[in-house]
Order: structure tokens, then C-alpha cells, then sequence
């Protein structure tokens, strides 16, 4: 396969002889060094070499300006902003909003020469007329609405004004100097022979220059097209055929040139991915197996349609490919020191003179904030979680860091200039740990000094700027910078398989072609319209829409194919998940029916591999595991440890055995659990006093009347002293008081109508269980939440601060007790029935369970039921048969956790 560049550079020294005096002109700088590679192959001649410029530095030339980059476009704009507009001014902030739309619209309005003494008054009238109304005043917004239209004209000449001051300019102004100065240019340059290579949509000024140029008679333009898109005005010949049609040259002159190489043999393979990332897998193992077919990836190359998957792109390629060239910079904005600064500014945005524990946490339990606070860091992220601090102050944080306390500025004394000092010094302590580690990591040690560079900048621009003050301000200028900055990569450009996005592939010819993500969305990107200008206005202006720039993806795209004999095309199948794009894109659909006899066309559907489910978890019982099981049993088995085996062994064998708690968290909002704690404390503060005593509706009222300090002591103790004073806090807290307040008349109604007496309140039982065939002791302990006599008769009571049903107290098989966690509940209450039983003996009892969450349903009674049926026979006394029943089923559940036969076995819950 012979490339463009190749052709071009054949021909060129075929008709020129002095080629020294020759400027090749290309649409970027990776074309041009590929073309010079090809010059060097092809020319035999010693002498001086011809110039390679990009288009972009040719006009730069010519103009006599320099582009200033986005943030001092920015400056320069917001300063006219200030200038012309005396009222409702914006701050910076939220003027960079909205100022970068408009300085696409400038740039958009010279680079395609539309005269700005026309659009602008023209575009203040149209929003004029859309905020017409009836009325005969307009409002403040109305009025400050079309303020803002009629000043555009003014920002546009008075920042121009700026700029041309400065010596630099936007790309649109900076094309427009061009073309004015295109005469002078001409006449100094009468030598130079100017061959355009490669290009296909051209703005106006560039048609304008590059028509000048040809009608001087030293230039030659080399156009990459191929004769089936002319022919059947495709989108990918768009620009071009337009070319052709309308340039005065081409009336005497026949294009260079139009080939004949897209119709030939090709294998097409349209292969649908699940997700982004199985795209780079699936590409991953392509490589592999195309590396070892060929032995060699030179003539490959791997365009991302979607970017932002570079870092799993590479992750991807195959260890055995050792010669990659990555075109595309690594996005600084996509590495993980990006997105700890991004913390660390959030971390300020979001306090004022507290650190919000949230922020924090998230700068504290990042790795580089780990790395960055070590043991320090640690103790810190403990003492807010422990202590539940939702707020922290500046003293509190200082305690817990040393050196490291200087990165943390008093958030209410912060300004721009120290927030940029802060980060400069998290850099040099970065620096410090990477350096004294006996490998230390060159990447993140690049990856700081391009963040020491970035900051660099921000602290000049707020030195030089007196606006940008505040945290808010100083964050979006970050994010602005972050967003065109990259980590270039270093290698070989013109060896191996090249790596690069769509706009790098330009002129640039490949024998094996995969391409990522083409999807709609993505490849083309689809409508946008970022622009203050209205579809219809760019219409009539001529201004480029949406359907231009799916043009110009479209040529980029199937120009990449044109010499390809092997094309991969990967799309995502899944839509729903896609972030960006949506179904397959229409250049697929378009190249299954074209129906070009010599393109094979496959299309298949990738699957992953299917990996089996895991098994279930299970751990086998060894004698040092059933020697510590012993010593826990000796400790005693609590009535819910024993119901968790029940659930899933393995929870028992992490929390019970292995002694795993779930972490402390910070409760923001108060826990189901934290809740429950309090209702129980409050209740039994308030009736211990009461053992041994007879309640009567005097007491229960006064409890009514008196429970809210007890309740809100419980809140503050339990708690930590965090705020219940004020959002979903407090509606816990009025939660909490109805729920009591309906107890008390529940009890108050029992307490009218009963005898009632309290036994204990909250009373720990530790008894001792003799099982057969376990000779070790065994020992089974609680806490029960009540025990009273109701007329005489004796009742264990369970509070629960969830919602419980008689269903869960009810069963009708015992063995129902150790095998299935429904009826946990049942479990527990007759484990504390036959706790007190052991302990105190009774004749008959009952037990069960008071739901705060269904008071309504009053005491659940635990009951043994005939079957299952609506009319089914309830036995709810609890007497000594009873337990022994209940004991049977005891005593089997705790022989299968201690029987070294019987392994702890995962359970789907």
C-alpha cells in the first residue's frame, strides 16, 4: 500500500526542482512529520530541506499576532466585560460561565469573515423580538436581557482593540489579520512555492487565502479524496466537491487529486461491545492476535473515537507489543492527583469556618491523602467517625496533624494566593515520600511536576488579576487550565502501533485500522449548540451547524478507510449505560448498505467470557477453629449472635468469631440502630427505678408527661452531641417522642384494666447450658428488655424499634426456630423466656415482642400454631414443656456450630 504522503511527496520531486523554496502546508504537526519522514525515504538530492508548518502557524505568520490560549482570552474578555457593562456586573466566576460560548461566537464570526457590523445589531433584534411583549413596561430581567445583545458589538471591538494591543489573538481574529495582510505577505514571498497537503472543510478565510495563493501561480493543493464520495455526494466529499465547484481555479485547472481506492478489497469487521471499557479489552486481545499473524503492528493503527479511554486503552495493549506510540497526552483532569485536588478545593468550597466531616473525609481517605498523612491521617479519619463530628475546627484538625497541619489554612481566613500556597507545599511533601522510597515512581513524580507547573500559572494569573480573590473563582480558573493541559507521552512517532484520536489521523494512511466507539453521539458527535447564535442566523449567514461538522467527522472517518485492506469497527451495545452516544452509528449502517461488491462485511456480537459463579463461601472447621469456638461458647452465645448463624453462618464466623464490627461511620442523619438504642435507654431510665413496684396510671402519666428530657439526654449522649435541632434530625427526634407518647397510652390502657407489676428492667442473664456429647461449658447470655406480671401472670417482653408482625412470633414446626431467620424474633424471645425460666423458675409464662413501629398490633404474643390456616389453634403459654421443646432446638443449633464436621457455609440472605 503506498500512502498519501508518499503519492504527494513522489510528485512534488517528480515537477519541482528547487525545493528548498518549497512550504508544505498541512492540518496539524503529526502530518507534518510524517511527511517529512517520507520526504527523507524519497529524495536523493542533498541540499536544503523544504519548510513543514501546520496551517494553524502558516496563518500566524502571515497575521504578525500569537494565539493567546483560552485563560488569557478570558482575562482580556472579562476586562472589556467590566469596561463596557458599569451595571449588575458579573464576578468572574460566573462571567467565565457564559464568556466562553461567546468567545466561540467571535472567533466562529471572523474565521468565516462575517462582518460584525452586520450580525451583531442583527442578533440584538431577533432577541428583541422574542422578548416582545404586551406590556408597556419590560421588566428589570427584560431590560438587563437585551442590555446584554446590544452591548455584544462593543465587547466584540473593545476586546479586539485589547488584543491587538497585546500583540496576540483568538484564532478567528488572527485569520482575519491574516487575510488582511495576505497582499504584503505575497509580495515578500514571491519565491516560496506553497503545496496544501491533506485538507478538507476549510473556514472562509482559509478558502479566501488559499484561493488567493493558488490564483498567484506558485501554489499546488493536493486534496485526499476518493472518487466514489464525489460521485455520490457523500458527506465525506462535502467540502471538497464544494471546493471544486466554486473556486475560479478549478475552472482551468484539473484537482490533485481524486483516487480510486475505497471500493477496493477490504475486510470490514462491525463488531458491538458491551460498554466502553470492553471495547478496550476486546481491542486488547485483537492486538494480540494481530501481532502474532503478522509479527509486526507497523501498519496498525488504534483511533479512539471516544478519548477519554486512553488510560484503558493502554492498560489494554498486550505485554508482548513493545513498540507503541501514543499520539494523544494523557488528560491531566483523568489521573488521580487530579481528582485529590479536586477534593482539596471542594474541601473549602463546602466550609466556611468548620471543615464539613464529608470534604474532609474524602481529602483524608483518598491514597494520596493517605500517603500525604500516614498515621496521622488515620487517627484523624478515627476520631471523626468515632466521635461522630459532622463539624470540625480548625484546632480540632491542628491536634491530630504536625507538619502536615499547615495544608489545612483556617477555612474563614483563606485566600486565593494561600489556597495556591497550600497546594505547592502538598506537591513538595508529595515529592519528599516519593523520593525517599527505594523505587521511586518516575510517573508520579511527572505527574507532580506538571501540577507544580499548572499551579505556577494559576499563582501568576492571580497575582497579575485582581478579581480572582475567592476559592469558587480560583476552582473554576483550575478547572478551566486542568482541562487543556496533558501528560505527553515520549516515543518513536513513525515505529510500532500508533495509539491517537480521530483529528490526529489526519493525511495519515494505515493498512489495519481499528476503531473505538463508534457509536452515534461520538462518531459523529451529533447536534450541539453551544453558540449564542441561532441555527437559523448561521444558516443565513453561512456559518458552519451541526451538519457541517458531521461532515467534517464523516470525511475523517471513511478517509480512513480508504487505503485500510483490514478495518475493525467496535461500537458499544450497551445504550442505556453509555455516558455519551447512543445507538451504532450511522457510518456502520451506511457501509452494510452500500453494498460495494468488493468490501467484506462481518458483523458480530462480542460476549465476555462466561465466568462461573462463584461458590459459596465456606470455612472449614479446624481444631484451632473449634478450640476457639469453645472459648467464645464459654463466654456465652447471646440469643442474636445465635439467630445470625441462622441467617448466614459466615456473618456469625466474622462478627462473633473473628470479631469483624461494622465500621464506625459518621451518622450525618441518625441510624435505624442509633434510634433504637435511644428509645431503649429512655424506657429503661425511666421504669428501673419502678422493680419490684406495682405501675399505675399515675406513674404512666407522669411518664407521659415527663419522658421528653429523659428522651432528648438519651439524644445528646447518644448521639455525640451532633445537631437534632433542625432537617431530617428532627424528624427522627418527633419520631422518637410519638412513638413514646403512643407507648404510654398503650400502657396507660393496660395499667386502667390490669394489676401490673414490674419485676426487672433491663436485667442481664448468664446461665450455663448442659448439652449432650459437649462436655465443655457452654454458656448462653442477654439482656431482657422487661419483665412484669400482669395480674399475676408473668410476661418476658422484647421492645423492637423496627416493624414486627405477629406472623414472625408465630410458628407451627420447631425445627422452623434454627433453620429459617423469619422467625428470629420467636427465637429470641423464648431464648429470653428460658434464660429466666433457668434462672427463676415459673409455672406458666408469656412472651413477646412490643413493635414501636406497629404499636397499633399492642403485645405480640410468641405462639405455637397447629398449621397453617386462618383458623389455626394458638397455644401462646410459655410453660416447662414448652421450653424443653424450645431447648431441644437450642441445643441443636449450637452442636452444628461447634461440629468440626460441619463447615461454615455462606448463605444467600
Amino acid at each position: 500500500m503506498e500512502s498519501f504522503l508518499a503519492e504527494v511527496v513522489a510528485d512534488v520531486l517528480a515537477t519541482h526542482d528547487d525545493i528548498q523554496n518549497i512550504k508544505f502546508i498541512l492540518p496539524g504537526k503529526r502530518a507534518g512529520n510524517f511527511l517529512k519522514n517520507e520526504f527523507i525515504k524519497q529524495n536523493t538530492i542533498t541540499g536544503f530541506a523544504p519548510e513543514f508548518v501546520s496551517i494553524e502557524s502558516f496563518i500566524e505568520s502571515i497575521s504578525g499576532l500569537k494565539y493567546a490560549n483560552t485563560i488569557q482570552l478570558l482575562f482580556f474578555l472579562y476586562e472589556t466585560y467590566l469596561e463596557v457593562t458599569t451595571e449588575d456586573q458579573d464576578s468572574f466566576y460566573k462571567f467565565s460561565n457564559w464568556a466562553t460560548t461567546l468567545l466561540q461566537d467571535f472567533n466562529e464570526v471572523d474565521r468565516h469573515i462575517v462582518a460584525p457590523e452586520t450580525i451583531f445589531p442583527y442578533l440584538a433584534s431577533v432577541k428583541e423580538l422574542n422578548h416582545w411583549s404586551l406590556e408597556p413596561e419590560q421588566t428589570d430581567l427584560q431590560k438587563q436581557y437585551i442590555a446584554f445583545w446590544n452591548s455584544l458589538g462593543d465587547y466584540y471591538y473593545n476586546f479586539k482593540e485589547r488584543l491587538q494591543n497585546k500583540g496576540v489573538g483568538y484564532q478567528g481574529m488572527v485569520y482575519r489579520e491574516a487575510l488582511e495582510n495576505l497582499e504584503l505577505y505575497l509580495q515578500h514571498n514571491s519565491q516560496i512555492k506553497h503545496i496544501f497537503v491533506g485538507f478538507n472543510a476549510l473556514n472562509k478565510a482559509e478558502k479566501t487565502i488559499v484561493q488567493e495563493l493558488l490564483e498567484s501561480g506558485n501554489t499546488s493543493v493536493y486534496w485526499d479524496i476518493d472518487a466514489h464520495f464525489l460521485d455520490n455526494n457523500h458527506d465525506a466529499g462535502l467540502f471538497i466537491n464544494q471546493h471544486l465547484k466554486s473556486w475560479k481555479y478549478y475552472n482551468t485547472h484539473k484537482p490533485k487529486w481524486i483516487n480510486n481506492t475505497f471500493t477496493t478489497t477490504k475486510n470490514i469487521h462491525l463488531i458491538g461491545v458491551p460498554k466502553s471499557v470492553g471495547q478496550t479489552k476486546y481491542t486488547g486481545k485483537l492486538l494480540s492476535e494481530l501481532d502474532n499473524n503478522s509479527g509486526t503492528l507497523k501498519n496498525t493503527v488504534v483511533v479512539l473515537g471516544d478519548e477519554s479511554l486512553l488510560i484503558p486503552m493502554v492498560n489494554e495493549i498486550p505485554e508482548g507489543i513493545s513498540q507503541v506510540n501514543i499520539t494523544m497526552g494523557m488528560p491531566l483532569h483523568s489521573i488521580p492527583l487530579s481528582n485529590f485536588f479536586k477534593s482539596f478545593f471542594e474541601l473549602y468550597l463546602q466550609s466556611k469556618s468548620f471543615w464539613y466531616y464529608k470534604e474532609l473525609l474524602q481529602v483524608l481517605t483518598h491514597p494520596i491523602g493517605r500517603l500525604l498523612l500516614d498515621a496521622q491521617g488515620n487517627n484523624l479519619i478515627e476520631f471523626i467517625n468515632t466521635k461522630n463530628k459532622i463539624q470540625l475546627s480548625p484546632a480540632e484538625v491542628a491536634t491530630f496533624l504536625n507538619n502536615e497541619a499547615s495544608i489545612f489554612t483556617d477555612p474563614s481566613k483563606i485566600t486565593a494566593e494561600q489556597f495556591l500556597n497550600n497546594c505547592q507545599e502538598i506537591i513538595y511533601l508529595l515529592k519528599q515520600k516519593y523520593e525517599s522510597d527505594n523505587n521511586p515512581n518516575t510517573l508520579e513524580l511527572e505527574y507532580l511536576y506538571k501540577f507544580h507547573e499548572l499551579f505556577n500559572q494559576l499563582q501568576g494569573y492571580v497575582g497579575s488579576h485582581n478579581f480572582i480573590t475567592d476559592i469558587k473563582t480560583l476552582f473554576g480558573l483550575f478547572k478551566e487550565v486542568l482541562s487543556s493541559e496533558t501528560l505527553d507521552f515520549q516515543g518513536e512517532p513513525l515505529e510500532g502501533l500508533q495509539l491517537m484520536g480521530m483529528l490526529e489521523s489526519r493525511n495519515l494512511d494505515f493498512e489495519t485500522v481499528i476503531i473505538t466507539s463508534v457509536n452515534e453521539g461520538i462518531l459523529p458527535s451529533g447536534k450541539s449548540n453551544n453558540s449564542f447564535i441561532p441555527h437559523d442566523i448561521k444558516v443565513h449567514l453561512d456559518l458552519p451547524t451541526y451538519k457541517e461538522k458531521d461532515a467534517v467527522y464523516t470525511y475523517h472517518f471513511y478517509r480512513l478507510l480508504q487505503r485500510a485492506k483490514n478495518v475493525y469497527l467496535l461500537y458499544n451495545t450497551e445504550i442505556a449505560d453509555a455516558l455519551k452516544g447512543s445507538e451504532k452509528s450511522r457510518f456502520i449502517l451506511q457501509l452494510a448498505h452500500q453494498n460495494i461488491e468488493n468490501h467484506n462485511i462481518t458483523h458480530t456480537i462480542a460476549a465476555p467470557d462466561i465466568v462461573n459463579k462463584p461458590q459459596d463461601i465456606t470455612i472449614t472447621k479446624d481444631a484451632e477453629l473449634v478450640k476457639q469456638l469453645y472459648v467464645i461458647a464459654a463466654k456465652g452465645f447471646s440469643p442474636s449472635s445465635l439467630t445470625n448463624y441462622v441467617r448466614n453462618p459466615i456473618d456469625f464466623y466474622k462478627q462473633t468469631v473473628l470479631g469483624i464490627a461494622d465500621p464506625e461511620e459518621v451518622e450525618e442523619t441518625i441510624a435505624a440502630n442509633t434510634l433504637g438504642t435511644i428509645l431503649h435507654n429512655t424506657l429503661e431510665n425511666l421504669y428501673k427505678p419502678l422493680e419490684n413496684h406495682i405501675l399505675d396510671t399515675e406513674k404512666v402519666t407522669a411518664f407521659s408527661k415527663t419522658f421528653e428530657t429523659e428522651l432528648q439526654r438519651q439524644f445528646i449522649t447518644e448521639y455525640k452531641g451532633a445537631d437534632f435541632s433542625q432537617g431530617k434530625n428532627l424528624l427522627i427526634y418527633h419520631v422518637a417522642k410519638t412513638y413514646l407518647r403512643r407507648f404510654f397510652e398503650k400502657e396507660l390502657e393496660l395499667v386502667s384494666n390490669n394489676t401490673v407489676r414490674i419485676i426487672t428492667i433491663e436485667g442481664n442473664y448468664k446461665i450455663p447450658l448442659t448439652i449432650p456429647g459437649l462436655n465443655t461449658p457452654i454458656i448462653l447470655k442477654g439482656k431482657v428488655d422487661r419483665v412484669d406480671e400482669i395480674n399475676g401472670k408473668l410476661r418476658i417482653v422484647d421492645y423492637k424499634s423496627g416493624k414486627v408482625e405477629s406472623k414472625h412470633v408465630e410458628i407451627v414446626d420447631w425445627v422452623e426456630l434454627r433453620e429459617d431467620y423469619t422467625y428470629s424474633k420467636a427465637f429470641q424471645v423464648l431464648a429470653y423466656a428460658y434464660m429466666r425460666y433457668q434462672n427463676t423458675p415459673f409455672t406458666e409464662a408469656e412472651a413477646g415482642i412490643i413493635s414501636f413501629k406497629n404499636l397499633q398490633a399492642g403485645f405480640l404474643n410468641f405462639c405455637i400454631k397447629d398449621k397453617r390456616a386462618p383458623r389455626a389453634v394458638k397455644d401462646t403459654s410459655i410453660t416447662k414443656e414448652t421450653l424443653a421443646l424450645f431447648e431441644e432446638q437450642l441445643h441443636a443449633l449450637i452442636r452444628e456450630i461447634v461440629n468440626p464436621e460441619i463447615p461454615f457455609t455462606e448463605k444467600e440472605v
